[in-house]
């Protein structure tokens, strides 16, 4: 693996350089309360790629200690998405729920230190005796219970015996501290509603900020990387670790700036909302920023590496273009993607002068800049398909196409010439006539010479294409807050049907992908196609021409 620097690494070398652990251990927690998106997988990528490259391993722990909104469905999810971009986590999964009973123990040992205690302060009410960054906090009437009643009412809580809302468990740490992070924190809540791994066994959770440095400590987690807005709770981490683990060295919480990624947004509570109001057809629409989404559209675990290596890690956030993972995408592709032909807008050519019933092939190569890729027979007869943008009745200057009376090379075959149209009754072209030159396969081709995609129509068959545009018109949708759903673009979808690719496609795999040449590249999808009927998703043209296009 090819080495990386950056201030995490740097701080990493230098604790195993003064032996301050004997193997670096990371993990990678998720909560799995929805898919994960190439936010996430720039997490992923630290975490898993620091262990390898170091030697050590990487957790991949299931944070689900809120049963409201977790599911089986999110876990089998995360698992495929950290396999699909090529890391290996062990023999097993780990779960925060995994340590219910010792967490509990935790709060118990913590009730046992006069250190936590049973408040029966509405949530509004621990808000606001919690003060501000200008005020500080109130102590809670509740705060100076005796460990026996603590003891009591806690268990009561676990039993059950207390609605939800009716009180809490918090640390008793400051509530004068500077951080509010500080006063008080909520440990334990009671939520009588069953968890998808272990059922109706608990009434109560503890917090996430409680769970997760926990879980860390147990699994004997070495370096805690999370994002920046963590930074804060860091000092809460290192309370609860301190109280309550014994080991000589703690987790060291190591923050970075997450990503943010433009003409999209990348909160699990938007990406919701686009979700459950229809925006777009579930977490694995191929306009979504999820890694599901981003698997089903065409992108390689590869070209998101790429990516997330040129971003790089750092302590700043910033805006970066969506353009710049495009780019990724297409120079990974273009090593790897055949090349076909197809056409999207299709306009009829008849070729007069060539003999009805007659065929011929040509042989072209499936990479022009890879032979080992093989080659390929096209069919050549008097039918065949262009697209409609390769025909103009009104050709602007610099057009080299096709135009009435105007002549141009099919790709890898002969010239035509267009000698009438054809349009329906609303006025739009239909069909062209043509002639072509059979003398032009040895004509010496000019630099400058007019070269057009085509298909036999006896070589094609009929697919829907989809056309994926941003899913947003503004660069940072998400500081719009709630009215970001204003900004939907609604042309992030374009539906042709029937567009033609060249046959053999009907025997290749769900998600491969290839260049149509001249256009970009797509991807058979994994979801909707069928052996009736192929569906491809565009995965990125072979240009980025967003820029021309008006926002």
């Amino acid at each position: 693996m090819e080495k990386q620097s950056d201030f995490i690494r740097e701080i990493i070398e230098k604790d195993l350089k003064e032996k301050k652990y004997p193997k670096v251990v990371t993990r990678f927690p998720p909560e799995p309360n929805g898919y994960l998106h190439i936010g996430h997988a720039k997490s992923i990528c630290l975490n898993f790629g620091i262990a390898e490259e170091f030697g050590g391993k990487c957790n991949l722990r299931m944070d689900d200690t809120d049963p409201e909104g977790e599911k089986e469905e999110y876990v089998r999810a995360i698992i495929e998405d950290v396999k699909w971009l090529g890391f290996d986590f062990g023999e097993k999964v780990l779960y925060a729920s995994d340590y219910f009973e010792k967490l509990y123990d935790f709060a118990v040992e913590l009730i046992k230190k006069g250190k936590a205690y049973v408040c029966h302060l509405s949530p509004e009410e621990i808000k606001t005796y919690r003060g501000s960054f200008n005020e500080p906090g109130k102590e809670s009437p509740y705060r100076n219970r005796t460990v026996e009643e603590n003891l009591r009412l806690f268990e009561k809580m676990k039993n059950g015996e207390f609605e939800e809302g009716s009180c809490v468990l918090r640390a008793k740490i400051d509530m004068q501290s500077p951080n509010i992070v500080l006063r008080d924190p909520v440990i334990y809540r009671i939520k009588k509603e069953p968890h998808y791994r272990t059922g109706s066994k608990w009434n109560i959770y503890p917090m996430y900020d409680f769970a997760h440095p926990l879980s860390d400590a147990i699994e004997g987690v070495t370096h805690s990387i999370c994002t920046l807005e963590f930074e804060n709770n860091r000092a809460l981490y290192d309370w609860f670790v301190g109280e309550l683990i014994s080991e000589p060295e703690k987790p060291k919480q190591i923050e970075f700036a997450r990503l943010n990624l433009s003409h999209t947004v990348l909160s699990k509570r938007l990406l919701s909302r686009l979700v459950e109001e229809k925006i777009v057809d579930g977490w694995d629409d191929p306009r979504m920023p999820t890694l599901a989404g981003l698997r089903r559209r065409g992108y390689t675990p590869d070209a998101i590496k790429d990516f997330l290596k040129r971003i790089g890690v750092a302590r700043n956030e910033n805006l970066v273009d969506v353009s710049l993972l495009e780019h990724c995408v297409r120079d990974d592709l273009d090593w790897k993607a055949p090349r076909v032909m197809g056409v999207l807008r299709p306009i009829e050519v008849i070729i007069e002068n060539y003999p009805e019933g007659k065929f011929e092939t040509f042989e072209c190569p499936n990479h022009p800049k890879r032979p080992e890729m093989g080659s390929r027979k096209i069919l050549f007869a008097r039918e065949i398909y262009i697209d409609e943008e390769d025909f103009s009745e009104n050709p602007p200057p610099g057009y080299r196409r096709l135009t009435p009376q105007g002549e141009v090379r099919l790709r890898y075959s002969y010239k035509i010439k267009c000698k009438e149209i054809i349009k329906d009754e609303a006025g739009k072209v239909k069909r062209l006539i043509c002639t072509y030159d059979p003398d032009s396969l040895k004509a010496e081709r000019k630099g400058k010479e007019g070269v057009i995609h085509w298909i036999a129509k006896s070589n094609a068959i009929a697919v829907e294409v989809r056309l994926y545009d941003r899913l947003f018109t503004v660069p940072d949708p998400a500081s719009y807050a709630e009215e970001f759903l204003k900004y939907i673009n609604p042309k992030s979808l374009e539906i042709l049907f029937p567009a033609y690719v060249e046959m053999q496609l009907g025997e290749k795999e769900p998600g491969s992908v290839f260049q149509f040449e001249r256009l970009g590249y797509f991807c058979i999808d994994i979801k909707d196609s069928q052996k009736e009927k192929l569906v491809l998703n565009l995965v990125v043209p072979l240009k980025d021409t967003y820029s021309k296009k008006a926002p």
